[in-house]
Order: structure tokens, then sequence, then C-alpha cells
């Protein structure tokens, strides 16, 4: 995601940390940061929480996702800190919370993920 600017910070096991500069390039009409952008930031962190669970041959894909914003973000930098609360057989789900980096929570963010298996067969079907 690097057009945007998002940064990986840390990864651990059902954990990750990215960042992110805000630019006058994110910032909409009212000169706040653009809430797509903020949801963006938050998947990619959640995303990447779950890897950390998964076995060579799983994959995974966004199949739900909810965000709610708490505050309005005009400068600076934000951190998303995501966690994975479930993997199951078939569904994991996973949390952000998205400060400003001032410890001012901006957005949370709740997603569900597919569980692929067998990563290997689902690449081979879609070359045909």
């Amino acid at each position: 995601m690097d057009f945007i600017g998002i940064k990986p910070v840390e990864f651990k096991e059902g954990y990750a940390q990215f960042r992110m500069s805000v630019r006058p390039e994110h910032l909409q009409a009212a000169g706040r940061m653009q809430g797509g952008l903020i949801v963006a930031l938050a998947d990619e962190a959640i995303a990447h929480a779950m890897v950390t669970l998964l076995s060579p041959n799983e994959a995974i894909t966004t199949i739900e996702l909810k965000s709610n914003f708490l505050a309005g973000v005009t400068a600076g930098e934000l951190i998303a800190t995501a966690t994975v609360f479930k993997k199951g057989d078939s569904l994991i789900i996973g949390d952000c919370l998205v400060n400003d980096g001032q410890s001012r929570n901006v957005c949370r963010v709740s997603a569900t993920f597919l569980l692929l298996k067998n990563k290997e067969k689902i690449k081979e079907k879609k070359q045909f």
C-alpha cells in the first residue's frame, strides 16, 4: 500500500501494527482525512495480524468490515493496531484501533475474513 503511504511497524503472533502519515492529498473537502483511507489502513493491519496465524496452505479474503469513526484527523500520523479475535475453521475475526499517534482514538474497525484452505489448489484453478 505504498501509494497511500501505509508502512509496517511490528508483527507478532495474532498482532500487527501499521502507520500512515496524513498527507494533504488524503484530506476531503472539509479538510479532514478521508474515511476510506483510514479504513484501508485498518484493513491492512487486520489482514497482516491474521496472516501471522496462517499455515502455508491457507489464505484469506475480507468478507465483512465494520468501521466506527470516533474523531476527525487533519494532520499528523495514524497508528493502526490490530489483533485477531478468533480463528475458526472457515472464518477469522479481527479488530483494529486506529489512533492519531497521541493516544486519541480515531477509528475502530472489526472485520471477518474467509479462511481459504488448500491455497495451491485455489491457485491452480485460477490458471484455467
